[in-house]
């Protein structure tokens, strides 16, 4: 009985308190009134309340039950807002201005080519994206699938590699940034940090699967000396002769390798300075076919010194395009304005981007 006492003072279940309750009354029932204080807990219970122990043990048991049920209910109070908070947790938008800051922290290098990764960081932005065919509606930067060994084979794609392992280290401060996103914000980079116009950018491009990579012979062929050539291939890109020939200023900046390309030398005189020189020297010099081992190419007779690649000397030679050579070279500002517009189109071939898609504008570094 007294022990029914101390089950009914303890914060137990409601199970246990009616169990003990019944054990109580039942024990009452049975006994005679004394006065005498009952016996403390620590004594032996008397021989006839068998019964009695059954059913505190029985309420002892159940008591244990809901005590057990206690500590999980608490338990899960304890854990669950802490998971709740984790999984709301809002995602920070990553900051491009801070990426494209660090891509250009790496641009210049007095150890490699003309002192400029910039060249090849536009060629890489420029080759990723040149592949878009808007008959088939494939190809194009979205899915940077010259990560994978069938287009980095590609012919066109010699020496990319050098870009994109550059590149790897931007892509280690920011893991989240995709590589379509990446290579082509370098692009935009190179272009504006070596003195070029500003380039509009959106962020949205996906990572690939080697399945998704485009057929070789998409991106011109700079040993065709016919602009027909160029119209074929850009044309399947969505460009007019216009943007064409403004694209073809972007050879203001850079070099030809003889163990990239087969071609050697640069084609103006400060390959890290983006200029209409590319314009003007193909106008304003003598070009003359260079004598040596490797493929086709022009020098200026002069001193020898720069090149042009027979897909350059066409625009000169055709009608059409030459008008656009020669507005670009006379007009620096024109050919700034048009060719930001290109490289922006050119950087977005082959991406859906979202109707709220932000539209960026960095601010070079160097300004």
């Amino acid at each position: 009985m007294i022990a029914s006492r101390v089950l009914l003072r303890s914060p137990l279940a409601t199970v246990a308190r009616r169990a003990v309750a019944v054990s109580s009354v039942r024990a009452t029932a049975a006994r005679s009134y004394s006065s005498q204080a009952a016996p403390s807990s620590s004594q032996a219970a008397p021989s006839s309340g068998g019964a009695g122990k059954s059913l505190i043990i029985a309420a002892l048991a159940a008591g244990a039950g809901a005590a057990g049920y206690h500590f999980y209910a608490e338990s899960q109070k304890s854990t669950l807002p802490v998971v709740v908070a984790a999984a709301e947790k809002p995602k920070e938008p990553l900051d491009y201005q801070k990426v494209y800051n660090a891509i250009a922290a790496i641009i210049e290098d007095e150890n490699y080519d003309d002192g400029s990764y910039g060249p090849v960081f536009l060629r890489l932005a420029w080759h990723a994206s040149g592949t878009y065919d808007v008959n088939t509606k494939d190809g194009g930067s979205n899915f940077a699938t010259m990560r994978f060994k069938p287009e980095a084979g590609h012919g066109a794609n010699a020496g990319l590699g050098i870009a994109r392992e550059r590149l790897n280290r931007v892509k280690d401060q920011f893991p989240e940034i995709s590589y379509g996103d990446l290579w082509t914000l370098a692009g935009v980079a190179a272009i504006q940090e070596l003195g070029g116009p500003i380039v509009n950018w959106r962020a949205g491009r996906i990572d690939g699967e080697e399945t998704q990579s485009p057929p070789e012979g998409r991106l011109p062929d700079a040993a065709r000396p016919d602009g027909q050539h160029s119209r074929d291939i850009f044309y399947k890109m969505g460009f007019n002769d216009q943007e064409i020939v403004a694209l073809l200023g972007a050879h203001a900046l850079g070099r030809c390798h003889k163990d990239r390309s087969g071609f050697d030398g640069p084609w103006t005189a400060s390959p890290t300075v983006f200029t209409n020189d590319f314009y003007t020297e193909l106008l304003g010099r003598k070009w003359v076919e260079r004598k040596w081992s490797g493929p086709k190419q022009f020098e200026d007779k002069e001193s020898k010194s720069l090149m042009m690649l027979p897909a350059d000397m066409a625009m000169a030679k055709d009608k059409e395009f030459r008008k656009w050579v020669e507005i670009y070279a006379k007009d620096s500002d024109k050919f700034f304005e048009d060719f930001a517009k290109a490289a922006q189109k050119l950087f977005e071939l082959g991406v859906k981007f979202d109707d709220n898609a932000k539209v960026y504008q960095f601010k070079p570094t160097n300004a």
